[in-house]
């Protein structure tokens, strides 16, 4: 057994053929030694003593004391010596050369090396345990990687040659990508990390038989749950450059020694540094000739940053006009299920329009009336009642909506209600803040009607209209555009939000741009006033 020491901490390796796994002190060492005495993470024929093993807990206890607080780990897999699919060389390399930055950003790092079907499961087993209720989990694969029927499977090194017909041997003998995922939801993990390095060419094409049906690269993975966050080294049914030309010495894919880098920039959250990614190696694909962008799938509860925190504010020129205020909003908060003993309270759905503001209020129970004031102060209001018949109660429905002026400020909207017993309910503390309630609402709206961010017009020439965000612009911190690309890469131009009339377009706003008359597609892009970034909308003519 080979110890090293550095000034990130201490690191243990151990090698055994070709297989290779590389625990980051910390959480791991436990982890460590219960598996010397069981399985002995796949080592055939070592034993340990009581004695020695009694010495080695002593050692890790002292060394990792410092490190079993932390709350960042990191499983990193590398396979190039397939048996009977074609090996590769850059995999291992690239899981070497990211253990050291994920080191350096603080986390407790495993690598494993050509892990054989049952060495991914026992790798896996091992990187299960370490991973507690609120932690960032970052998991890495370089190999090679294959889509059926829409579903990602990781291939370990022993996965068997197939033939047409034979999907079911792949699928039994590899490592399906979404368990992966369920795994660390499973673990409770906060922040889930997972990036995929192998949208490589079909590995079981083989001169004069009939291919595996599946597809090369890999498909991708929409329907994430919350907390996740995913990069693929290519989009979908595109592959991955392992370099750029036969005289590429650098031993990394072009996908890793890219992500590597921004990985390392300080003050980038995640979704900044996949878009970095994403640009810098579909231009350098370009070059060759190639079509390879990097994707990524969000669906992080907050912004994650790797290393250090947001980037401080650059100095901006002064503008022209004043700032409207939304501008200067402080970024929204995730919305957060209730506590145990708010479940039953009522919640309101605000809603702007150039009139003012429509509130909704969503009530558990069965209602007999309802009533609300603005301020303590205030005296109680009542809502009234609808035209229609509550089946549950027998009676006249109270109504649930109340209106607000277009100036109404932030304030606490005390309601109260008497359920179907005849009891006065509540009252319910509901805030009511204009700016964030405006933004949430335009936000709500986006992302429903998504078909309807760009349309084309031929008026004097192809024209691109995007009149619908302009309306929405409120919830909207930049919008991006590609033509005939899925790599939006051109800003389009907003005019500020007018809280005051939100909706309203002014009129020397032009919403549409004039696009080239061979315009096939435009990629559409939206950065939010919250930092979230929408998934890229593809709209073909």
């Amino acid at each position: 057994m080979e110890r090293t020491l550095n000034p990130l901490g201490a690191r243990f390796g151990m090698n055994h053929g070709a297989r290779h796994i590389d625990y980051g002190i910390g959480q791991f060492a436990r982890a460590f030694i219960a598996d010397l005495r069981t399985r002995r993470l796949g080592m055939r024929g070592i034993s340990v003593g009581r004695t020695a093993l009694a010495g080695i807990v002593c050692a890790l206890a002292m060394l990792a004391s410092p490190a079993l607080a932390a709350k960042r780990v990191a499983l990193v897999i590398g396979n190039n010596d397939y048996r009977n699919v074609p090996k590769l060389q850059p995999a291992v390399n690239a899981a070497r050369t990211m253990g050291d930055p994920l080191r350096q950003l603080g986390m407790s790092v495993m690598v494993a090396e050509n892990q054989t079907r049952q060495d991914f499961s026992r790798t896996l087993l091992a990187f299960d345990r370490q991973i507690e209720a609120g932690d960032t989990a970052f998991f890495f694969y370089a190999g090679h990687g294959f889509e059926i029927a829409g579903q990602n499977y990781l291939l370990p090194t022993d996965v068997p040659a197939a033939t047409e017909g034979q999907e079911e041997l792949v699928r039994d003998a590899s490592i399906l990508a979404d368990r992966i995922v369920e795994r660390l939801q499973n673990r409770k993990a906060r922040t889930s990390i997972l990036v995929l390095d192998a949208c490589r060419n079909n590995p079981f094409e083989r001169k004069g038989t009939r291919a595996v049906a599946g597809g090369a690269g890999l498909a991708p993975m929409i329907e994430l749950p919350e907390g996740v966050f995913s990069v693929f080294s290519a989009g979908p049914r595109q592959t991955a450059l392992d370099r750029l030309s036969d005289n590429d010495s650098n031993p990394n894919s072009v996908f890793t020694r890219i992500f590597v880098k921004e990985l390392l920039q300080p003050g980038e959250n995640m979704v900044r540094v996949a878009q970095r990614t994403r640009r810098i190696v579909s231009e350098m694909a370009e070059t060759v000739r190639h079509k390879q962008v990097p994707v990524y799938f969000d669906q992080m509860v907050d912004d994650v940053f790797l290393n250090g925190l947001a980037k401080a504010a650059q100095p901006k020129p002064v503008p022209t006009e004043p700032a409207p205020k939304i501008a200067a909003l402080t970024p929204v908060a995730p919305l957060k299920p209730p506590s145990n003993e708010a479940l039953n309270a009522p919640i309101a759905n605000f809603s702007r329009h150039n009139g003012g503001w429509t509130v909704v209020f969503s009530i558990a129970d069965p209602a007999l009336g309802i009533s609300w004031r603005m301020n303590e102060s205030d005296e109680f209001k009542e809502t009234g009642f609808l035209d229609t018949l509550d089946q549950r109660t027998r009676k006249r429905m109270p109504n649930p909506a109340i209106e607000l002026s277009a100036d109404a400020p932030a304030a606490t909207i005390q309601m109260r209600y008497v359920d179907a017993n005849g009891e006065m309910k509540g009252p319910f503390p509901i805030r009511f803040d204009p700016e964030t309630a405006l933004i949430r609402d335009q936000r709500k709206i986006l992302d429903m009607t998504a078909t309807s961010w760009l349309s084309f017009r031929q008026f004097n020439g192809l024209l691109g209209y995007y009149t619908h965000l302009m309306s929405y612009r409120c919830a909207i911190r930049e919008v991006k555009i590609g033509i005939d690309s899925s790599v939006p890469d051109r800003t389009l131009k907003m005019p500020p939000c007018d809280p005051r009339d939100p909706v309203a377009i002014p009129s020397n706003a032009t919403p549409y741009l004039k696009l080239p008359p061979a315009t096939k597609t435009v990629s559409v892009e939206l950065t939010y006033r919250d930092g979230s970034v929408s998934e890229i909308k593809s709209f073909r003519r």
